[in-house]
């Protein structure tokens, strides 16, 4: 089992990700490809103390990129939608 700390990666902080929480009390994680919607609930428990909902999981297929004559692709990510419970927020940025 992984370390909770290693499931989540980093939050998505976006204009879109930003309104979703706003109007649905959801937050957005890129984390990883390995975890599944238990332990990723499980992670943002321990984490914010807080309760959660709902996981929604998909992955993000990575862009084919050229430099030059050379090509290369980027990696793939798995991105995370967890709904709070009512009454539960999460706040990155640190304002009230």
């Amino acid at each position: 089992m992984k370390n909770i700390y290693q499931i989540l990666q980093r939050p998505i902080v976006t204009e879109k990700s930003n309104i979703a929480k706003e109007l649905n009390n959801q937050v957005s994680f890129i984390v990883s490809l390995t975890s599944n919607r238990k332990q990723i609930k499980e992670a943002v428990e321990t984490i914010f103390k807080v309760k959660v909902e709902d996981v929604r999981t998909h992955i993000v297929r990575g862009k084919i990129k050229k430099v030059g004559r050379s090509i290369g692709k980027r990696q793939n990510v798995k991105k995370a939608i967890v709904t709070l419970k009512d009454g539960y927020k999460i706040d990155f940025l640190g304002g009230s």
